[in-house]
């Protein structure tokens, strides 16, 4: 049975995946900080993980290291977001969202790094608006510059690991119709449901890494 990591594993598109991935018989490690309605699931095992706490993280890679041998796949999902004009997202603002996606997924992956091999597969997900040149929301200054970093640290990654030969990408989203975006956009109507990115992000898990290493790829029907 092959092993995979989902973190941000308790609603939208990481939960959509864990689904997939556990109706094609995976072991599964669900992290997340609310594990109310993922515990139930066979071959799922939920693990309570914050990942702003460097504590946390290192507590749940103890629990993945003592039940499995390597990591098949490690989906970096989980995305903490503010919708606020600059000029009010203060120092603490930007400090909680890149704690969550930046310092706490690299912590992650830091601490992963022995149960990877040459068949492993790390997807990142980010924002489109993490990328250079594309169109922005306004009011994620905090957000959309975590995703650049997260972009950056992905062809970063992608150098270091050769020596493992894991293979590292990252699929930058566009609007996708999930929990967060419609806490952060009451009333936006993104073009692609939780479900259908879901399906591309398992679909690319499996395959992705025979074609890619260290990229950065746009996966978007709308703009931003």
């Amino acid at each position: 049975m092959k092993n995979v990591i989902i973190t941000g594993a308790s609603r939208g598109i990481g939960f959509d995946l864990l689904k997939l991935f556990n109706n094609e018989n995976y072991n599964v490690f669900a992290l997340s900080r609310n594990i109310s309605n993922i515990s139930s699931f066979k071959n799922v095992n939920s693990i309570v993980t914050d990942l702003s706490s460097p504590e946390s993280i290192g507590s749940s890679v103890e629990i993945i290291n003592n039940k499995i041998d390597s990591v098949d796949i490690l989906i970096n999902n989980a995305g903490f977001l503010i919708n606020k004009p600059f000029k009010h997202t203060t120092f603490s603002d930007f400090e909680s969202v890149y704690k969550v996606n930046v310092f706490g997924l690299a912590e992650l992956v830091r601490l992963i790094i022995p149960k990877l091999n040459s068949q492993s597969h790390i997807v990142n997900i980010s924002s489109i608006g993490g990328i250079s040149g594309t169109s922005k929301f306004p009011g994620l200054s905090a957000y959309s510059s975590s995703k650049g970093a997260l972009n950056i640290l992905t062809e970063m990654l992608s150098e270091e690991f050769k020596e493992i030969n894991t293979k590292i990408n990252t699929l930058a989203l566009g609007a996708v119709q999930t929990e967060m975006l419609n806490e952060a956009f009451p009333g936006y109507k993104a073009p692609l449901s939780s479900k259908e990115m879901a399906k591309f992000i398992f679909d690319f898990s499996l395959n992705g890494h025979k074609f890619f290493n260290g990229k950065i790829i746009p996966v978007s029907i709308s703009n931003p």
